[in-house]
């Protein structure tokens, strides 16, 4: 089965999966930067801390310190490393795009993709989320549930570089944002309901399609 049919049968199982959750593109990015290496319920918390002071906006958040924003975002884990990044991405804001996420969208996706990866602490990840789901362009995420439930069909190694992976996506996919925005979400949800490091799949959609490489319940491919 190709991605795209893949992606087909999610959608049937499951329905649209309406992610990211964000009341605004800034918020979007800022969460981006807090998501990484936690748990998204952690990095939620952090982000109604800030929605709380009234500090979730360029605005809100231009000419504060690391320091001063560490203790706000303690719920994000690593939060003194996490408040520099978005000390750093409050500044590229700024200094490149005048404050406005609306401007940083009319940058084409790969030149935008290129200018956020050169912001300290910003991965492929990072960046991809950030041009997908708050500047609306079409750029494939990948994270380590990619990997995982892609590998365990058969159709990736789960070695490859960031880069390839997501090439493997966007060459067998229409480029549409919206797509590249449900499809990430659906396998995330996927990973975390039963394509688990200790799969129930029992549970999954995918169950009869998968061979289950790398799992107890191995598959032949024959």
């Amino acid at each position: 089965m190709s991605p795209k049919g893949i992606y087909r049968r999610l959608l049937r199982a499951r329905g649209p999966a309406g992610w990211w959750p964000g009341e605004t593109a800034f918020e979007v990015c800022v969460g981006a930067i807090l998501v990484q290496n936690t748990a998204w319920p952690n990095a939620d918390r952090a982000l109604r801390a800030l929605k709380e002071r009234g500090l979730l906006s360029y605005e809100g958040l231009r000419g504060m310190s690391a320091q001063e924003i560490a203790p706000i975002i303690r719920s994000s884990g690593t939060f003194n490393v996490k408040a520099r990044r978005v000390v750093a991405f409050v500044d590229f804001l700024g200094r490149r795009h005048g404050g406005r996420v609306e401007e940083m969208a009319r940058e084409e996706p790969w030149e935008l993709r290129r200018q956020l990866l050169a912001v300290p602490g910003i991965g492929r990840e990072t960046a991809d989320c950030i041009v997908l789901y708050a500047a609306g362009h079409p750029l494939f995420v990948v994270d380590g549930y990619t990997r995982r439930v892609f590998s365990r069909l058969g159709m990736i190694r789960g070695d490859e570089s960031y880069d390839e992976v997501q090439r493997f996506f966007m060459r067998r996919l229409p480029g549409e944002a919206s797509l590249f925005n449900d499809y990430h979400a659906q396998i995330v949800e996927l990973a975390q309901q039963s394509c688990r490091a200790r799969p129930v799949c029992a549970m999954c959609p995918l169950d009869d399609i998968c061979l289950k490489i790398g799992t107890d319940s191995r598959r032949s491919a024959g």
